[in-house]
């Protein structure tokens, strides 16, 4: 059983309340656009991370982390990137990744929208985690997180902070 914290979209900046969310997590997963190094060095302080680099991550971010993660966790095949689009209108790339690799949870981030839904074309769990940065045009800050156990995803609950 593992449970994942899971955000994007920080942008430089970090919430205090991600962290207390955060607490009972085993990893987190940031689905790009950190913002700055100092924000993945104080995630990775806290708990082991995995995390994508997203389109205003500088030099020294796309150094460190790829563009896309391919791994399995538990029985579940996971794929993460920044941008990858809406449940069921995928950017190409994205498309393509998902169709060759048939994940069973796909994350992504880059509209600062939170969303969380079965694709049923493709099997799969999609969450958009939203943005949980100060930047955009969001009206919350957001991050979810959920348990992963053998093939199963449960106990999905997301923060809501008001900006």
């Amino acid at each position: 059983m593992m449970r994942i914290g899971i955000l994007s979209d920080t942008h430089g900046t970090l919430h205090p309340r991600i962290l207390e969310f955060f607490n009972p997590v085993d990893e987190i997963w940031h689905a790009g656009d950190i913002g700055n190094i100092q924000i993945a060095e104080n995630l990775e302080t806290f708990k082991t991370l995995r995390a994508v680099f997203g389109n205003i991550d500088g030099r020294e971010l796309r150094l460190k982390y790829p563009e896309q993660l391919i791994f399995m966790t538990e029985g579940v095949k996971v794929l993460i990137r920044h941008i990858g689009g809406n449940s069921g209108t995928y950017f190409p790339e994205a498309g393509r990744i998902i169709q060759a690799e048939k994940p069973g949870l796909f994350i992504c981030g880059h509209s600062h929208i939170l969303k969380v839904k079965f694709d049923k074309k493709f099997h799969f769990l999609y969450i958009n985690p939203g943005a949980a940065g100060n930047f955009g045009f969001h009206k919350s800050i957001t991050a979810v997180r959920l348990i992963i156990d053998g093939v199963n995803m449960k106990d999905l609950e997301v923060l809501d902070i008001p900006r």
